[in-house]
């Protein structure tokens, strides 16, 4: 069965062919710019392809409830031009094929509990740590919906007494994507994180924060594993900072061997960062059954 997955993020646009095994057969990508000329790069890449179904991981927040007259679109994002974009209905009427929807971190973590590392588990999250912070998750082998879908990068977090830096995040002061994204780090540092990797002081910031929202989120979520990825993951030595300090404010509130075992808890991706696409892969296999 060969099936369409797309990656759709606020900088570029990774489109590909693959089938309901999760094999990725054909991948491109394109720039993230206004409407119009993105989404005709799309359809022109998976016209003719034959597929069966296309899987959308979108970056957000989107209308995912089927029975509002705005499903299928991007809503209050603050990319610029997409607010209130028709993404499913457009793709839809160029392609004419069922189509799975959905945000682009509940994508990835449907592609680690399908081929990852959190396979065979009932509930676990996937946080992306980069342009943004997002969060993806699975309850009762089920992706989480609800009112609209988790935007758990904006849960709100208390800011260091030392850190002088307002916010990346235009509706927030204080949420963890806007003082531990990708672009935080660079207007609070003048360097992007890459060019940081040996500065104690930065990731010791960052771990704090991440470790911050991590908690919130098992104590609401109760997650049997957790996996980071995104850009600033790259920095390996924030995985023992984040698990250490995790571990500093559960303050053995929580008893369980995933705490005690914590380097298995938190965890990177185990696919490479293919997650996203091929949880797009699977989207879209679910949506033609």
């Amino acid at each position: 069965m060969l099936l369409g997955a797309l990656e759709a993020g606020g900088t570029k646009m990774v489109c590909a062919i693959g089938n309901e095994n999760g094999e990725i057969l054909d991948q491109v990508s394109f720039p993230t710019e206004e409407p119009n000329s993105t989404m005709l790069n799309i359809i022109d890449y998976f016209k003719g392809k034959d597929i069966t179904g296309l899987g959308i991981g979108n970056f957000g927040p989107l209308d995912l409830n089927r029975k509002s007259k705005k499903y299928g679109y991007i809503t209050t994002t603050p990319k610029y031009g997409w607010t209130n974009f028709n993404m499913v209905g457009t793709l839809s009427d160029a392609l004419n094929v069922p189509i799975g929807f959905d945000t682009d971190v509940n994508a990835a973590a449907l592609g680690e509990a399908t081929w990852g590392t959190t396979s065979g588990l009932d509930s676990s999250i996937y946080i992306t740590v980069g342009t943004g912070i997002g969060v993806g998750v699975i309850v009762n082998n089920q992706i989480l919906h609800g009112m609209l879908h988790p935007e758990a990068g904006h849960v709100l977090i208390n800011k260091r007494v030392d850190d002088h830096y307002s916010s990346n995040c235009r509706f927030h002061p204080n949420c963890l994507e806007g003082l531990a994204s990708g672009p935080a780090i660079e207007g609070r540092w003048g360097k992007k994180a890459q060019e940081l990797f040996d500065h104690e002081s930065v990731w010791d910031l960052e771990a704090d924060y991440l470790a911050q929202g991590i908690v919130g989120y098992i104590l609401t979520l109760s997650p049997q594993k957790i996996v980071l990825g995104g850009g600033v993951m790259n920095q390996t030595q924030l995985f023992p900072k984040i698990r250490s300090k995790v571990q500093v404010l559960l303050n053995g509130y929580i008893d369980t061997s995933e705490i005690d075992n914590i380097d298995l808890y938190i965890v990177p991706s185990a696919l490479g960062g293919k997650q996203g696409i091929m949880g797009c892969l699977r989207l879209a296999y679910l949506n033609t059954l």
